[in-house]
């Protein structure tokens, strides 16, 4: 077979792929006309809950939310007696958009080569045809925040709405924060580490200098930049891709948002923010609670990857992640929920059983639904948009049929920014197939 030939069966096979994986959910359209829900239990996450309340809203945007509201006369009015009205639920850290299928690489695009990519955008790679985003927001996940994975300093992350014909309709904010892997502190060995001890620590020292020599590049080249900005007669750097994306975290207009899980790890990761003067957000935070007050002195919130996850040492008690974000409110320690940290995107629609599993394990109620609404907004820092049911926000919710952190419970309507947004998946689809499948063979076997 000559080259040709293997290029265009490669994209054949690329393009069936694409299609195949393309959901046929149509994304919802524009508000024309004020929607009022009425008779539902509100719950705000801001200002309590009210019963058989109104929600008004009108071009995307909540106009009201009270017991008793004047609805327009050309507003469309939605009975909702019985059912409860919520915040969307809001995952902090996904990669949701970037992958489809673990196992097939051309559905992959969630790592760029090399360990310094700060330049990366993840929104900018977002399939929003994924199969994936119906089956998430079925659940009542509507937001999320979606990061570019790595080894070490791996690009920019984006809060998404999941809903929209591009990424440009889906990104409610662009360049949310600079994500960070620190390096392993301690050396250790299990089954697949393939490198000695020695090896292990001499790669952490490399990275280690490896950073701290590019953030001192990257201040070198903001001043520089700066320094041309004030005075005409100085030379412009040439401009650099990764260092100019530096630039807002080192002014703390954005944080570096950092993955650690030990204690040795956190620790470095603080000092190292207090020594470079940025804002720091942590995620993962297994051994957060053992640090609290640091994270208390130096306002780190923690983004607690996955409650569904295995403790970390043979010591650890078998509920030990189960009970992390427990121990955290206990500490005072400001933190959301991700569903699965950094692996998974399939699994982003388990997001508020990882809350109703925190309940079950000593968080109280009202604080789990919290740190799957309001708490990422504020940490994220969007909140002025989203995270609650408050007049001038976005019109961006869920209507279920009882406490969305239990798994009995169905998410009946969802709205994103005043779009009726469809709540059909792969899933209900193959369900309702094989219920059909199952009709038909119980019509032949009965005599």
């Amino acid at each position: 077979m000559n080259l040709k030939n293997c290029f265009l069966m490669i994209l054949v096979v690329l393009t069936s792929t694409t299609a195949a994986l393309a959901s046929p959910e149509i994304p919802g359209s524009d508000q024309q006309q004020p929607i009022a829900l009425v008779g539902a239990t509100i719950h705000t996450l801001a200002n309590g809950s009210i019963s058989k309340g109104v929600v008004l809203f009108d071009q995307g945007r909540l106009l009201a939310v009270d017991d008793e509201v004047e609805i327009p006369e050309n507003a469309e009015t939605i009975d909702l007696s019985g059912r409860h009205v919520y915040p969307p639920l809001f995952d902090s850290h996904t990669n949701l958009g970037l992958i489809e299928i673990n196992a097939v690489r051309a559905t992959r695009d969630i790592v760029e080569t090399g360990q310094l990519n700060p330049n990366v955008r993840a929104e900018v790679a977002v399939n929003p045809d994924s199969e994936l985003i119906p089956v998430t927001r079925s659940g009542g996940v509507l937001l999320c925040l979606t990061a570019p994975s790595g080894s070490l300093l791996t690009g920019t992350s984006a809060v998404l709405q999941l809903d929209g014909w591009s990424w440009e309709d889906m990104t409610l904010a662009s360049r949310v924060g600079m994500h960070l892997v620190w390096p392993k502190m301690t050396p250790s060995n299990p089954w697949w580490e393939r490198d000695s001890r020695k090896d292990q620590i001499e790669k952490r020292d490399k990275s280690l200098r490896q950073l701290d020599r590019f953030f001192a590049d990257a201040r070198t080249y903001a001043q520089s930049r700066r320094l041309a900005d004030e005075d005409s007669s100085r030379d412009v750097p040439d401009y650099d891709a990764r260092l100019d994306a530096m630039i807002p975290v080192l002014e703390g207009q954005m944080p570096l948002i950092v993955r650690a899980n030990e204690l040795q790890q956190i620790q470095a990761a603080v000092a190292f923010a207090h020594r470079e003067n940025v804002r720091l957000i942590l995620s993962g935070g297994y051994d957060a609670p053992r640090c609290a007050a640091l994270l208390r002195q130096h306002d780190v919130p923690v983004i607690v990857g996955g409650v569904y996850r295995l403790p970390r040492r043979r010591s650890d008690p078998y509920d030990a992640p189960f009970t992390l974000p427990a121990r955290l409110h206990a500490a005072e320690v400001q933190f959301c929920l991700a569903s699965t940290g950094y692996f998974g995107a399939a699994n982003v629609r388990n997001l508020p059983y990882h809350a109703g599993m925190a309940v079950a394990f000593g968080l109280p109620h009202q604080e789990a639904l919290k740190s799957v609404t309001l708490y990422p907004a504020e940490i994220l820092g969007v909140a002025d948009r989203v995270g609650s049911l408050e007049p001038g926000k976005d019109a961006t919710l869920i209507v279920t049929n009882g406490d969305p952190l239990e798994t009995s419970t169905q998410v009946e309507m969802a709205f994103i920014q005043g779009r009726r947004v469809d709540l059909n998946d792969r899933h209900k689809r193959l369900w309702k197939k094989y219920q059909e499948k199952y009709r038909r063979q119980q019509v032949i076997d009965t005599p």
